[in-house]
């Protein structure tokens, strides 16, 4: 969602970014949307949601309980929240391949520090700092992707949605990375600090790999920072779409919820190392495909439905395995869960661009992301508080559920804010229909 708000926000001119096709093939914008899209893999898929698969050892080397786990990945959300805010202030004086780069490299450093340090309060201070590092990076990699996007507008969803499966891409490597990175620790203090030194090698690789893709982006695609300036803001009609926004504020308390917990609620169920990160590695590669497996519900409908309808899958896929640990279907939830999540997200840029006009992109944008990441800071402590009173994470897990499918009634009550294709504003009356 953030894609578009980044280039209605900064004011991205259109002559400019036609003339990327230009400069650059179409083979190469593929490639460059392939090397964009490791942004998202550092800043989501390891940076954030790597801190899935060490949450159980690093609880129970260092005692922690659920609740204050869970406040880790809030601080993170939090962290998230102010980098959100800060970008456009950078992006004033800065091109987005720079910030996005600085971003990488600070968010890289910051994972390589993270095994040198045991102190809650240090831990706390990690989390926030990467949590505004990987906004940096997400938010200016989805400008440049949309950008390139915007350069061959008959692939520009495809486009796009390689940056956005980048996310599974850092999941499945965490994956992968984090087992070996302790079982090659045996034997020594705190194994775990031995895989964020491993992840913190792999967010180091993926930087070195943005820095080739920013370089590869002409002049067309990254104007100068004295170039154009932010369009000025349009009244957005808040109370016409307070329904959506509410449901996805639901999601983020729920979705989060799962990715902060899933890796530590199979622990507890019994299942063997070795399933547990081929499921997370199985995730990962859902989320890869997901982006071409929606493409149509978003475009079909304006309403609420589509944010609705992928809410209530990702209710289904939160429940399944705290209602049972059988393999198929925890499998299933995990194969479910990401090839919906980051559509959810997709799906709150589909509905501002069918519903409102350009001008209002960048405030119906922003009021999502606000919301949205209230969600993500409220859902990890509340579910490590339930999770550490009776029923522990298989209730906690339950209120996720039950928090999507809230998303799901309020996303259903949203209407389109389009009559025959025209957007009704807030400040525009509403015309009698002719009989």
């Amino acid at each position: 969602m953030i894609l578009v708000g980044a280039c209605a926000g900064l004011g991205v001119h259109t002559g400019a970014m036609a003339a990327a096709s230009d400069v650059l093939p179409h083979h190469s914008l593929v490639r460059v949307a392939l090397v964009l899209s490791l942004g998202a893999a550092l800043s989501l898929g390891i940076t954030r949601f790597a801190y899935g698969l060490l949450l159980p050892p690093m609880r129970d080397d260092l005692g922690w309980s659920y609740a204050l786990a869970g406040a880790m990945n809030t601080g993170n959300a939090a962290g998230y929240l102010i980098g959100a805010l800060l970008t456009p202030l950078l992006l004033r004086r800065w091109h987005p391949g720079s910030v996005m780069v600085w971003g990488a490299l600070v968010a890289s450093v910051l994972m390589a520090v993270s095994g040198f340090f045991t102190d809650t309060s240090v831990w706390l201070a990690q989390r926030l700092a990467a949590g505004v590092a990987s906004a940096l990076v997400f938010i200016t990699g989805g400008l440049l992707a949309a950008r390139l996007g915007a350069a061959d507008p008959r692939r520009a969803g495809w486009l796009i949605g390689l940056y956005y499966g980048g996310t599974g891409l850092g999941i499945t490597v965490s994956a992968l990375v984090v087992p070996v990175a302790i079982d090659a620790a045996a034997g020594r203090a705190h194994p775990w600090a031995y895989a964020w030194g491993a992840l913190a090698v792999a967010c180091f690789a993926l930087a070195a790999a943005l820095r080739w893709a920013v370089n590869r982006l002409a002049e067309p695609l990254m104007p100068a920072a004295g170039g154009a300036r932010p369009a000025a803001m349009a009244h957005v009609p808040l109370r016409r779409f307070g329904f959506i926004v509410a449901g996805y504020g639901m999601f983020g308390v729920g979705y989060i919820g799962y990715m902060t917990f899933i890796v530590a609620l199979l622990r507890e169920q019994g299942l063997e190392q070795g399933r547990i990160m081929g499921f997370y590695a199985l995730l990962g590669v859902a989320v890869m495909a997901s982006p071409r497996l929606w493409a149509g519900l978003l475009d079909r409908y304006r309403d609420g439905r589509p944010q609705a309808f992928l809410n209530a899958l990702l209710g289904l896929a939160t429940l399944a395995p705290a209602l049972t640990s059988a393999a198929p279907v925890v499998l299933a939830s995990g194969l479910l869960f990401g090839a919906v999540f980051l559509s959810v997200v997709a799906s709150t840029t589909a509905w501002v661009r069918h519903n409102l006009p350009p001008s209002q992109w960048a405030g119906g944008i922003g009021a999502f992301t606000i919301v949205f990441a209230g969600g993500q800071i409220v859902g990890p402590s509340a579910v490590g508080w339930i999770a550490d009173g009776p029923g522990g994470l298989v209730r906690g897990f339950v209120v996720s559920a039950l928090a999507l499918w809230l998303g799901t009634a309020l996303a259903l009550r949203q209407r389109a804010l389009v009559d025959n294709h025209r957007v009704i504003l807030v400040d525009e009356p509403e015309r009698p229909r002719q009989r």
